[in-house]
């Protein structure tokens, strides 16, 4: 399979637009890891992304009457400014269809490549839809974002670069994985000239087709994809990218939303840009695997594929990296509600600096501190320090790993509601766009009150909403079912251990009762 993907990518038409991108040290994490780590730095490309190489090879292939009637994709991101790139470039009419949650700073670029940009739909399959209708309507191509043998040879250009730009020995070279287009291209060509290069591809925890598509032997489908890192949230591998990746791809490798928050910091440290979420996967997972095989001294090459960030990300981003970097715990404890209490917990910390505390006072008896505390990087003597603390007669939760309390918790420590028996609790996805918050309120009614709601915009597409409702037992499945109506992606949260503990309805969230049942 590798060899006929060969003449495709030494011949693919993608430097009448695109660069080769320099392959550089960082230095930083170099020195930190005792290895070569390599950035191909993709997000120095016209689009700050590598899909303009696809998206243009795909294009330049067109022929002649295809290219007379103009082409179309379904993008919210990268792939759509690489479309529009290219089709300006060679004087072609585009059309890019986006889903209305779209951030404004990807529309506005797409625009300002000369594309028509049609707005349709919350999510990418109703504007891959309604991208459908248009191409019946008005004869356009449809230029896919990875699942075709040109686009993935424009993409394996990234690798024909990487190869000629350090010939010496590399262990391996660390992929982000989406849909599957540059990791297809990047193992074709690498394990045709180099075999012995280890290539592993990156994917989040919560979007990893590529990784369960390996376990099953067969292409599958997730049922939900995560949305942080937005560039990869894809539900199937490609069928195309599929045949190369199932035999030569070593390994994928998945991080956690804290992970890929540190890695966007590392590269940043490094070479002083931003890269976006799905662009920093390669970094988050070299970590991960120097630190699993305990390798020194090795060539370890990364793909650093895009920086098509929102500003407003990284508010949310800059919050996550230091838990990412396992540098800070964060803890639930029981302390007595008495003057001195502070000061003796400071105390029993031994010199350990907090980086975030929360209270508010709840009963004349106990108290419990919502706190972050610095630890050492790699997350060395966070037990010891739950350890210590329980030895010295506090309560300890560990909420290091829950994500309700890094993404809501946190922001609403403030006290419980003792006179609320019936408060359900649920997480919500929530498109970014005007008049959806409206339409979610308004379709709840007026049968259930609502008791707590939490919501940030973190600049994605989406964000998520906590909200608590007052739902009788026997009217779950009646509220569940509204919800289903309404059309957001949520999660029953009711017995989640941050929520009980600061927020629970007519309890008073002690650690004491959660450590009892944790232990046993």
């Amino acid at each position: 399979m590798p060899q006929r993907y060969i003449k495709k990518i030494l011949d693919a038409r993608v430097y009448d637009v695109a660069i080769e991108t320099p392959l550089t040290e960082a230095k930083s994490l170099s020195k930190r890891f005792g290895n070569n780590i390599l950035l191909k730095r993709e997000d120095l490309q016209p689009v700050f992304s590598f899909k303009i190489r696809g998206a243009y090879n795909r294009i330049a292939h067109l022929s002649e009457e295809q290219k007379s009637k103009g082409v179309i994709c379904a993008s919210a991101g990268n792939h759509a400014q690489g479309v529009a790139l290219g089709a300006k470039n060679l004087g072609i009419k585009a059309v890019i269809v986006m889903p209305q949650t779209t951030p404004e700073i990807k529309v506005r670029s797409v625009r300002d490549h000369g594309a028509k940009v049609v707005l349709k739909g919350d999510a990418f399959d109703e504007a891959a839809a309604h991208a459908q209708e248009l191409i019946e309507k008005h004869g356009y191509t449809y230029i896919p974002p990875y699942d075709d043998p040109d686009v993935i040879a424009g993409q394996g250009t990234v690798a024909m670069e990487m190869l000629w730009q350090f010939s010496k020995p590399i262990h391996a070279v660390f992929v982000c994985v989406g849909g599957g287009g540059l990791i297809a291209g990047m193992a074709a060509y690498i394990k045709y000239l180099r075999p012995e290069v280890k290539v592993i591809g990156v994917e989040p925890e919560d979007s990893n087709c590529l990784q369960a598509a390996l376990a099953a032997g067969e292409r599958v489908i997730l049922p939900e994809v995560g949305i942080f890192a937005d560039g990869v949230a894809v539900k199937q591998i490609g069928a195309h990218p599929w045949e190369i990746c199932k035999d030569h791809v070593d390994e994928v490798i998945t991080v956690s939303t804290d992970e890929i928050c540190a890695a966007i910091k590392d590269i940043f440290e490094d070479t002083r840009s931003i890269a976006e979420p799905a662009g920093a996967l390669g970094v988050a997972g070299v970590k991960k695997y120097i630190d699993r095989e305990k390798i020194e001294g090795e060539n370890l090459a990364v793909t650093l594929s895009g920086a098509n960030m929102n500003f407003d990300r990284l508010r949310y981003i800059s919050e996550r990296t230091e838990v990412g970097e396992k540098r800070e715990a964060i803890l639930a404890v029981t302390i007595p509600e008495k003057p001195g209490a502070f000061k003796s917990f400071i105390n029993a910390l031994h010199k350990r600096s907090i980086t975030e505390f929360n209270y508010r006072y709840a009963d004349a008896v106990e108290a419990t501190i919502f706190v972050g505390i610095q630890i050492q990087a790699g997350g060395l003597g966070r037990d010891e320090l739950v350890q210590d603390l329980r030895e010295t007669g506090y309560g300890v939760v560990d909420l290091t790993d829950s994500d309700l309390a890094k993404q809501h918790i946190r922001h609403m420590v403030g006290g419980h509601a003792p006179t609320i028996t019936n408060e359900k609790v649920f997480q919500f996805e929530f498109p970014e766009r005007p008049g959806a918050l409206l339409k979610f309120l308004m379709s709840m009614g007026t049968r259930w009150n609502i008791s707590m709601f939490h919501y940030r915009n973190h600049g994605a597409a989406y964000s998520r909403v906590l909200l608590g409702a007052q739902v009788n037992d026997d009217e779950v499945k009646d509220f569940e079912t509204m919800l289903d109506k309404i059309g957001f992606r949520y999660e029953n949260m009711t017995d989640n251990e941050a929520y009980q503990l600061f927020l629970g309805a007519g309890n008073t969230g002690k650690c004491d009762a959660a450590i009892k049942v944790t232990e046993n």
